[in-house]
């Protein structure tokens, strides 16, 4: 969705699940890579979270569609911002493109701090 000033949105937190950034083979890695990405996928709770956090968005997106609002904020933070809230500001990105065909603005603010790839398409 384009950016206005309308300022509606969302924060979740995603410090319930899992962190994959307590296993010394993930510490280094982020929510893009495939080990941490199949972690959170197989080993936690990261799916049903995000089913329930894309049910909650999905009504507010197409109630703004309808009214003509253009932009929605949906923040995810997690301990570092390196390794959950990455994957599933993702896979969110991925979600609302794939469901409603809006623009999506991602950003992931600790990756980009740290000059981590932040190279994902969302198709």
């Amino acid at each position: 969705m384009k950016d206005d000033i309308n300022g509606g949105g969302f924060v979740f937190d995603c410090r319930g699940i899992l962190n994959p950034g307590r296993i010394e083979s993930m510490k280094s890695k982020t929510g893009r890579d495939k080990e941490v990405i199949d972690y959170l996928e197989q080993q936690t709770k990261m799916p049903e979270f995000l089913h329930s956090v894309f049910d909650v968005v999905d009504i507010t997106v197409e109630d703004y569609i309808k009214r003509g609002f253009e932009s929605l904020y949906v923040n995810f933070g997690c301990t570092g911002g390196q390794h959950r809230s990455v994957y599933a500001a993702d896979e969110m990105a991925r979600h609302l493109k794939n469901k409603f065909k809006v623009n999506i603005e991602l950003n992931h603010w600790v990756q980009d701090e740290k000059n981590w790839r932040n190279d994902v398409e969302h198709s």
